[in-house]
């Protein structure tokens, strides 16, 4: 992990630690927003003290070790972020009330890739990474106590050494690999079998969701229908209610949620997952309104979650979606 000796003037050299340093701040809180707040202090820390800076690690080491401190002090005074599947059982598809509203600081949240993947990035590394950050995952990584976390992350997702990270965290090796032991054993029973990995050039990927998007828009439920997965979940943070299966996600769509017909769909990717903003036809007549981002996850050629996320005012900007749709008649 050594860097070369440079004259660029240290912001610079800071700034390119940037889109994996909120990376790995995404994966230790669970929240983009979060994630930036955490790098956004970790820059000013590391300006502020880069003078004091002896060079006896790596810049790169030195600045995760300030990130990490950061991440440990914001993750050991909130409250653990979690999936409405972690709530409690699934709900009705016939409820007509959709129950609790949670706070925003509670929900696992999603991310643009382009945050925090670094351009031109390695083929096979940008497969792993996009594993890293799968909603279920990062949801999965909340269970671990804090340390626990940033061992396994470090660890595990960006390949330090055992003595690195016990270096980072002013501890042992034994205590790093007796760590790394836990947090191996906590996440293999929190994670949910692993879905299939996005490839935006598939072809077999690429039919589903044109599929999806053509059933969703014309609100085809018996169509959408045949793209679940039996099992399929549907999520919609900040609302606590869940739901799983066929039936239940069909009376919901055809009931409560029947306002969406008539939506139309935006692509994004999301937590290396195939995204889309949804608009809904805005109540003044005149074009869309921005109603939900919603991820998908894919197994065997099917859906077999849909993570539906209500704070558009927040979402939307960060994915850089636009605030409305014209009607389609309109440039």
């Amino acid at each position: 992990m050594s860097d070369a000796v440079t004259d660029t003037p240290i912001e610079a050299q800071l700034e390119r630690f940037r889109p994996e340093l909120t990376g790995y701040c995404y994966r230790m809180l669970g929240s983009a927003f979060e994630a930036e707040d955490a790098v956004q202090e970790t820059m000013i820390r590391a300006w502020r003290a880069h003078d004091g800076f002896e060079g006896r690690s790596s810049l790169r080491s030195w600045i995760y070790r300030i990130a990490t401190n950061v991440c440990l002090t914001m993750v050991d005074s909130a409250q653990r972020r979690v999936r409405p599947m972690d709530l409690g059982p699934a709900g009705s598809g016939h409820a007509t009330d959709p129950g609790a509203i949670h706070p925003e600081k509670i929900w696992v949240g999603p991310v643009p890739d382009e945050r925090i993947l670094p351009e031109g990035s390695d083929p096979a590394n940008l497969i792993a990474e996009r594993e890293s950050i799968r909603l279920a995952f990062v949801a999965a990584l909340q269970h671990l106590p804090s340390r626990q976390r940033a061992v396994l992350i470090l660890r595990e997702v960006l390949a330090w050494s055992a003595q690195e990270v016990a270096d980072l965290l002013d501890t042992s090796v034994a205590s790093v690999n007796s760590a790394l032991q836990r947090a191996r054993a906590t996440l293999a029973a929190a994670t949910p079998s692993a879905g299939d990995t996005y490839r935006p050039l598939d072809a077999e990927q690429r039919e589903l969701l044109a599929r999806y998007v053509k059933a969703f828009e014309a609100y085809d439920l018996q169509a959408l229908t045949t793209l679940l997965h039996e099992d399929a979940t549907l999520s919609m943070p900040p609302l606590a209610l869940w739901l799983r299966g066929h039936d239940d996600i069909s009376a919901w769509m055809s009931g409560t949620g029947s306002g969406c017909e008539g939506s139309r769909l935006v692509p994004v990717v999301a937590n290396g997952l195939p995204a889309f903003g949804q608009y809904r036809a805005s109540p003044t007549g005149a074009g869309h309104d921005p109603w939900a981002l919603i991820v998908l996850e894919i197994a065997g050629g099917r859906i077999v979650a849909v993570n539906n996320f209500l704070d558009t005012a927040r979402l939307f900007p960060l994915f850089g979606l636009p605030p409305h749709l014209p009607p389609l008649d309109l440039p």
